[in-house]
């Protein structure tokens, strides 16, 4: 017989968490960062400008006190938390993206979109091999920075966030290595086969939180003694698909509704990023994205990626650098200290 594990929820508090001390006088930053695929190459890019610009080429991970991020959100997240700059991690996607996404001819693209039908198209072992050259065994505990990274568990059909200890409540996941967080937050169905996790199947978390921003901030609110006000947030997306429900789609079918997800991934977002404007004022959250178009980059299109987005990096992040360089990067954020050891069992 089969295990099955219980509900990772069934473990969920019934009371309120303790908030841990913070400064009245201290901002709390939040970096988000969206799911995408290979266009995660445009938030990599744009942190890099921002390196580049403004921090002599330092990491730009110790100006925020929190990092989100969602499938190819999340293994940024990871890399900025694990030590690497933006920079680094922009090489990574120019350079292995190939290794993860590789290339083939019209007649080939057609044939992954024909088994994309019936089963995935990439082998997630590559892309696991690729993470294990970044990150080894090392354990999510180890992040220099607090983490929020969404996945979603199939066994029970439930969201499932891992978080570093940056609370005395939160005991599960800092043992976890970060391949292992990488590869669950990344499965994107139909491109990567589901991962399994000691009885759990984990999804790609962009299926309920492609843009984890109210995630962090719900977080980072509960977990510490902070007013709203306090909160400043930089989101940065991956590309904007833009959705319209024509007259076809409004009588039609399956196949006039075949993109729904990407529908459904867009309202999250939007719908995500109304309510933090609304919560912390929209003059306290930045989002950087680049335009809707009605072409968007696949998420598994190297070729387009690589020579569209750096280009498109730069000008987002010469519109808004100097207002990201005032509200997050003129003063690095106090050390994060794990609340439980890393390795504790």
């Amino acid at each position: 017989m089969n295990y099955i594990p219980p509900k990772r929820s069934d473990g969920t508090l019934q009371h309120r968490r303790k908030p841990l001390p913070w400064p009245k006088d201290r901002p709390f930053k939040i970096l988000s960062i969206d799911g995408g695929g290979i266009c995660g190459i445009l938030p990599a890019s744009v942190l890099a400008e921002f390196e580049t610009r403004f921090l002599g080429n330092r990491s730009i991970a110790g100006h925020f006190d929190m990092i989100a991020g969602t499938s190819t959100g999340g293994i940024i997240a990871l890399g900025l938390a694990h030590g690497l700059t933006a920079r680094a991690i922009k090489t990574f996607y120019v350079e292995r993206g190939p290794l993860i996404f590789p290339e083939t001819n019209a007649f080939g693209r057609f044939l992954r979109r024909f088994h994309r039908y019936r089963r995935y198209v990439y082998d997630s072992r590559v892309l696991e091999e690729e993470l294990l050259r970044i990150f080894g065994d090392t354990p999510l505990g180890d992040a220099t920075t607090r983490l929020c990274v969404p996945s979603f568990e199939g066994t029970h059909g439930e969201p499932w966030i891992y978080k570093t200890p940056h609370h005395p409540d939160y005991k599960k996941d800092g043992v976890e290595r970060m391949v292992k967080v990488g590869l669950a937050t990344s499965a994107a169905p139909t491109y990567f086969k589901a991962m399994p996790n000691n009885g759990y199947i984990m999804v790609d978390g962009g299926l309920w939180a492609n843009n984890p921003i109210m995630n962090a901030v719900t977080d980072a609110l509960t977990c510490f003694d902070i007013d709203r006000t306090q909160v400043l947030v930089l989101s940065l997306g991956c590309g904007e698909t833009s959705f319209k429900v024509d007259p076809a789609r409004a009588g039609g079918g399956k196949f006039q509704w075949r993109d729904v997800i990407q529908a459904a991934m867009r309202a999250q977002s939007l719908n995500a990023l109304g309510q933090s404007y609304l919560l912390l004022g929209k003059e306290n959250v930045v989002r950087l994205d680049a335009p809707e178009t009605p072409t968007p980059i696949p998420l598994d299109n190297h070729r387009r990626a690589v020579i569209e987005l750096p280009a498109m990096a730069r000008a987002l992040a010469e519109g808004a650098g100097h207002r990201v360089e005032s509200l997050f990067l003129e003063e690095i954020v106090e050390p994060y200290h794990p609340c439980i050891p890393a390795r504790a069992s």
